[in-house]
C-alpha cells in the first residue's frame, strides 16, 4: 500500500515490495534486486546507480516519514524501509523486560567504546548478575543475546558480538547523543561512523572504507575539511 501510494515506477515500486518482505539486505543482493527490477520491466540500468534508484524511491517516501537508508558502516548493506519519525532506543521497551534492555545497553557500550567495534559473550555475560534491574543468570542472558541477534540488534561470529545494520540505522540519533566523542557521522558519506579516522586538527571523520575510497587517488593524504595532513594509515 504505501507503495501505491508513493505513485512511483513500476521497477521502483517492485524493488521495494520485495525489500520490505526481506527486511534487511546485504548489498550484493541489493544490486542484484536493482537489476532484476529494471530489466523485468524494460526501463534502463546501470550497475553504478543503485544509489540514485534508491534516492528516487526516498523522494517519494518521504512525506511518509519513511526511507531506505544504506549502512555505510557495515560497508555493503541496504537497509529496509525503517519509519524515520522513530529511532530512539525506546523503540525497543514495548518487546524487551527492563533488565533485558539494561543488559542491551551495556552491550552497546562495550561495543562502541571498544577499540575494534566487538564485545566477547564472556564480557557481556559478565554483566548479568550486575544489573540493577533485576539480575539474570548467564544461562537466561544467552538467550536474551540470542534473541537480540534473532531481531537483528546484535550479529554474532564466533563468539563475538557487533552491532547489527538495524541498530545502526534506527539508534543513530540515540548513539550519536550517548556516544559523543566517539560516534559522529562521516565527513564523507554523512552516515553514522562508529569505527572511524579522526583529523588530528578539525576532528572531523571518516569511515575507514571511505577513507580507503577518498585518498586512493592522492599522493599526499590531506583532510577533506581542514586541509592539514592526513596522519593515519590508509586502509
Amino acid at each position: 500500500n504505501i507503495a501505491m501510494a508513493a505513485q512511483m515506477t513500476d521497477s521502483h515500486r517492485r524493488f521495494l515490495q520485495i525489500l520490505m518482505s526481506h527486511g534487511i539486505m546485504e548489498g550484493s543482493e541489493a544490486r542484484k534486486l536493482h537489476r532484476h527490477c529494471c530489466e523485468i520491466h524494460k526501463v534502463y540500468y546501470a550497475h553504478d546507480k543503485l544509489d540514485d534508484f534508491i534516492n528516487t524511491i526516498n523522494v517519494h517516501l518521504q512525506p511518509l516519514f519513511l526511507g531506505v537508508e544504506c549502512s555505510r558502516e557495515s560497508l555493503d548493506w541496504a537497509e529496509p524501509v525503517v519509519n524515520l519519525a522513530e529511532t530512539e532506543i525506546t523503540k525497543m521497551a514495548s518487546d524487551y523486560a527492563e533488565n533485558e534492555l539494561e543488559l542491551f545497553r551495556k552491550t552497546m557500550d562495550l561495543i562502541i567504546l571498544s577499540e575494534n567495534g566487538f564485545a566477547s559473550s564472556t564480557e557481556i555475560l559478565n554483566f548479568a548478575d550486575q544489573l540493577k534491574t533485576k539480575k539474570m543468570k548467564k544461562k537466561e542472558a544467552e538467550q536474551v543475546l540470542k534473541l537480540f541477534v534473532e531481531d537483528k540488534w546484535l550479529s554474532e561470529k564466533n563468539g563475538e558480538y557487533t552491532l547489527h545494520t538495524r541498530c545502526i540505522m534506527e539508534m543513530e540519533q540515540y548513539i550519536l547523543s550517548n556516544y559523543q566523542g566517539v560516534a559522529r557521522k562521516c565527513n564523507i558519506c554523512h552516515s553514522l561512523a562508529i569505527q572511524s579516522q579522526v583529523c588530528e586538527t578539525c576532528g572531523i571523520g571518516m569511515h575507514l572504507p571511505c577513507v580507503g575510497k577518498y585518498f586512493k587517488a592522492q599522493t599526499e593524504p590531506h583532510c577533506p575539511h581542514c586541509n592539514d595532513f592526513w596522519p593515519h594509515e590508509i586502509p
